[in-house]
């Protein structure tokens, strides 16, 4: 095992998730622990399905849901870097229909930080395929309209906000790229993340693991290219720069290795070192997420604060509740994805981890497992 971790507390960890397995909390699970940029952990445990005919691997692909935002974030943070815009750019001025008060004095800091003022919807309009972003755009701004001021209220956007981040970096990019080209060129090629994508390419179907929904998303994600309600996530392609990418956790310990190196990997610079401590400190202030304020109220624990950075969660000081878990330090950040993955950054531990699974949790559920299993990591840190 790598430097820094006691070798029988890190075994203790795949103890837990093997005794998870063995529950049928879920199905499995692929991880990644390093520290200091050392790999200590890649494993692979339990299945893809239910009848537990497909052992997971390592490099098993993954649908990763709402982690995709975390490309957007880092390509929104890098656009700011380089003057295509600002912080303080009112999203209405790089997509003009995205007019009408109050939502038009949103900024992209207001986006970032899902403090626009518009509701949390998950689909603006039912039935739509989530495919192309040009549509889903055009549905956002003639649909989702703001019921508060921007600023004063966090509610989580599962699909607007990155849809509309990723508008404004195809509509700045100097060349006129593709949202696929921009993702490949700026990002997946640079970090070499070679098996990471929006969509599910024919060259990685064999490694895919289809998404096991049990029940727990109540709405369709829908494609042109099949007839499936979850079409979007079997998909060669899509632009759903919200919840469409795949990956595996090679790819995604590339890019919190890059976020833990403040901005660098292997030569690559993406982020300069102040942008990522800029985003890794918490912007919500003591304002609570208005998804996860319902989640805690069903579930029977006080609502935390929302504790978002710049795009990314963050751990924030408190003892509350959290998917980053309760020990690690108060400035760990990362993304998730619909219950079932997440990866973090303790910047102070100088650790990075990646949890893939399979067989979806609801989400008081998933908050409560990977909680528990970033302490464990964090217990054992020497």
């Amino acid at each position: 095992m790598g430097t820094g971790f006691d070798k029988d507390r890190l075994t203790r960890f795949c103890e837990v998730v093997e005794g998870h397995v063995a529950s049928g909390l879920y199905h499995g699970g692929v991880f990644r622990v390093a520290r200091g940029g050392e790999p200590a952990l890649d494993v692979a445990i339990g299945y893809e399905d239910a009848e537990r005919t497909r052992p997971l691997r390592t490099d098993s692909v993954f649908s990763i849901f709402s982690m995709t935002k975390a490309f957007i974030n880092v390509l929104v943070l890098r656009a700011v870097e380089r003057g295509l815009f600002g912080l303080t750019t009112k999203m209405v001025e790089l997509v003009p229909e995205f007019a009408g008060p109050p939502r038009d004095r949103s900024t992209i800091l207001h986006f970032l930080t899902h403090t626009t003022g518009m509701p949390g919807v998950w689909e603006p309009r039912p039935g739509q395929p989530w495919d192309r972003l040009d549509e889903t755009v055009a549905a956002v701004c003639e649909t989702i309209h703001g019921t508060s001021e921007p600023g004063t209220r966090c509610d989580y956007s599962p699909l607007a906000n990155h849809a509309l981040l990723a508008e404004a970096l195809r509509r700045t990019d100097p060349e006129g790229r593709t949202i696929h080209r921009i993702l490949h060129e700026d990002l997946f090629a640079p970090l070499g993340m070679v098996d990471t994508q929006l969509g599910v390419p024919a060259r990685l179907k064999d490694r895919h693991v289809v998404p096991d929904m049990r029940g727990t998303v109540p709405i369709k994600a829908l494609s042109r290219e099949n007839d499936e309600d979850q079409g979007l996530f079997v998909a060669e392609s899509n632009e759903s720069t919200w919840a469409g990418g795949s990956s595996t956790s090679a790819d995604m310990a590339r890019l919190a290795e890059m976020l833990r190196g403040e901005g660098t990997l292997d030569g690559a610079r993406i982020l300069s070192p102040r942008t990522v401590r800029t985003a890794r400190r918490v912007w919500t202030g003591e304002l609570p997420n208005e998804l996860y304020k319902a989640v805690a109220l069903r579930a029977g624990y006080p609502p935390p604060p929302a504790n978002i950075g710049l795009g990314f969660n963050v751990r924030g000081p408190q003892i509350v509740n959290h998917q980053l878990g309760t020990l690690t330090s108060a400035e760990t950040f990362g993304n998730y994805g619909a219950g079932s993955m997440v990866f973090w950054v303790d910047p102070e531990l100088d650790v990075t981890f990646v949890g893939m699974t399979a067989g979806l949790l609801s989400q008081a559920a998933n908050i409560e497992r990977f909680e528990r299993l970033a302490d464990v990591v964090v217990g054992a840190t020497l």
